[in-house]
């Protein structure tokens, strides 16, 4: 019975450490795909990328 107990134990340590990997996964997913997403629609940091198009404004002085 013991060994049974100790196999029982142990599946659901297994059991639970998947879903910790697959969420953990699922996470990193979403975030690449909100990032992606966000590149896509022109969404951008305060500390993001300078564009291309430095020449649209006038000098200062």
């Amino acid at each position: 019975m013991f060994a049974y107990e100790l196999h029982r134990a142990h599946h659901t340590d297994l059991v639970r450490e998947a879903t910790a990997q697959r969420l953990s996964r699922q996470a990193a997913k979403a975030r690449r795909a909100a990032k992606a997403a966000a590149r896509r629609s022109g969404d951008q940091d305060a500390e993001g990328r300078v564009g291309a198009e430095r020449s649209r404004f006038a000098r200062a002085a």
